[in-house]
């Protein structure tokens, strides 16, 4: 072996036992090819951080060619070949040939990652050994899995890994609960989707019926807290199911992970098994692109309920980061106040002078309130809420106030799909520069029935004002209602069979959780079942 440069040997010696993640990228420059710091880090699983002081230790000893670099005498540096830790199934990948080209193409083909998600898209390998090890460590056949949060398609791989198995998912991006239903349905998948923003709850049809539970969170402590307790509130049955968490940090900073790891002692959650390095990503190369797999058990102490802490900063970017400022400042608080005479007001209000009844977010969410005139706030972060929070109102008026630059208000084309998703039930103004320049008030009053509605909309109109309940039922009652009122007649195995026929995909679902791309369709759907209401006979 070459004489090691001083600074290498230094860094090595300074690093001891733990020296073993130098030598993988050591080794990984041995074979003498071309490699950039991203490369290395993805292959090795070695933070960007450390990769580069590797690199910059090695100095004269490196060839560069723009980004890239490669040792001058590679032959001098086989001695650090470092195996990464031993994977688990990756020996059994061979045998789903099918279930990994197709979810090589899943991956490459899926929305782009949000970062104020936190999103990393994992590899097609990935989601492929994710789908292996469920099937290996535990009985899938009939068993149901619940995905919180669902970016890198383990409810996919799971299925297609074990097809008898049922997933469920739970996520707040509307493009991937869209990708997942059109995959799941070209494939013959069990998969079913639900919206939901985690911070507010878990939908009333997806708590307690889950055998397994797997996340890959927001990596604050805060975002691993709130996913677990999601999930261990969707378990049937918490101290015989599994809850597998993704979870990765930097080598540099032990502290984060202790803190993190402080959170799955609070929940007295018992780790079984943490698999190093298994989860691999397309980036995030701060941590190594890669997070360790952890598989969890609730004890008798592990608490079932949820945190209702509405205002969490779970994410580590955007505007519902720790250090985001956001929501409405006091002085436009009590303007809007003043403007309008309202009589509940929803959401994080700042302490104003008016002594009214309040409600949480999540309790507007989950049952109906009652109000005349509800003054909604969906600044700070939860503006993607707007037409579902003015779905669940039961008010006459509400002025529901977001961010200027949300997609709801900031363009025409916006604003009419905000108008087409609330309507017949609403009607919809946008008022800019209210109560600032940097927010607008959504004011939306409730419509009258009209002479010219359709047998369509009329049904429609009755779903929505029923929103925190079973759609399935809603349109089954409103159906034989309307028949009704044109003096038709339809008993209840008939709309039931209708309804079913209809949308097969609503079983379970109310309007709150239903994806948007569902949502949108709902008025085809009341179209198709009342068509034949216009016709004599």
């Amino acid at each position: 072996m070459t004489d090691l440069p001083p600074q290498l040997s230094a860094l090595l010696e300074e690093q001891g036992v733990d020296a073993s993640r130098s030598h993988r990228v050591l080794a990984a420059l041995a074979d003498g090819g071309w490699w950039s710091a991203r490369d290395l880090v993805r292959s090795t699983a070695v933070a960007h951080r450390l990769v580069e002081r590797i690199l910059d230790a090695l100095g004269p000893d490196l060839e560069h060619d723009g980004q890239r670099v490669r040792l001058r005498d590679a032959a001098g540096y086989t001695v650090f070949d470092r195996p990464l830790p031993a994977d688990p199934v990756a020996h059994l990948a061979g045998r789903h040939p099918r279930a990994a080209a197709e979810l090589r193409r899943l991956v490459a083909q899926a929305p782009e990652s949000r970062i104020d998600l936190d999103h990393v898209a994992a590899t097609a390998d990935t989601a492929l050994r994710r789908g292996l090890f469920l099937a290996t460590r535990f009985h899938l056949p009939g068993a149901r899995l619940l995905c919180v949060g669902d970016h890198d398609l383990t409810s996919l791989a799971a299925t297609l890994v074990e097809p008898r198995l049922e997933a469920v998912v739970v996520d707040v991006d509307e493009r991937m609960l869209d990708y997942i239903d059109s995959a799941a349905a070209r494939l013959d998948l069990r998969v079913r989707c639900y919206f939901a923003d985690l911070r507010l709850g878990l939908p009333a049809a997806v708590r307690g019926r889950a055998d397994l539970v797997f996340t890959d969170p927001p990596y604050t402590p805060e975002g691993v807290e709130l996913f677990l307790r999601r999930g261990l509130e969707g378990l049937a049955s918490p101290g015989d199911g599994r809850t597998l968490l993704a979870y990765g940090a930097s080598e540099t900073t032990p502290a984060l992970v202790a803190r993190t790891q402080v959170r799955l002692t609070r929940l007295n959650l018992a780790t079984e098994a943490i698999w190093p390095d298994f989860n691999r990503y397309l980036g995030a190369e701060g941590i190594g692109a890669a997070s360790d797999l952890y598989v969890l058990r609730a004890t008798s102490r592990t608490p079932v309920g949820t945190d209702e802490r509405e205002a969490a900063r779970i994410y580590s970017q955007g505007s519902n980061a720790k250090e985001a400022r956001g929501g409405l400042a006091p002085d436009a608080a009590g303007d809007l106040l003043e403007r309008v005479d309202a009589d509940l007001v929803v959401g994080a209000w700042p302490s104003a002078d008016r002594d009214l009844p309040r409600a949480r977010l999540s309790t507007w969410f989950a049952s109906p309130v009652s109000a005349h005139r509800a003054l909604v706030d969906l600044t700070g972060g939860w503006e993607h809420l707007a037409g579902r929070a003015i779905l669940a109102g039961r008010a006459p008026e509400l002025h529901v106030v977001v961010p200027s630059a949300s997609a709801d208000v900031r363009d025409q084309a916006g604003q009419e799909a905000l108008r087409r998703l609330v309507a017949p039930l609403y009607d919809l103004r946008f008022l800019r520069g209210v109560p600032d320049p940097r927010h607008t008030v959504i004011l939306a009053r409730r419509r009258s029935d009209r002479p010219d509605d359709t047998p369509g909309q009329r049904l429609l109109r009755h779903c929505q004002e029923r929103a925190h309940g079973s759609v399935a039922s809603a349109l089954r009652e409103g159906l034989i209602r309307v028949a009704a009122d044109l003096g038709r007649s339809i008993n209840k195995k008939t709309a039931r069979t209708s309804v079913a026929a209809a949308a097969p995909w609503l079983s379970g679902h109310t309007l709150l959780d239903l994806p948007l791309h569902r949502l949108e369709r709902l008025g085809e759907v009341t179209d198709l079942l009342t068509a034949d209401l216009c016709t004599p006979g």
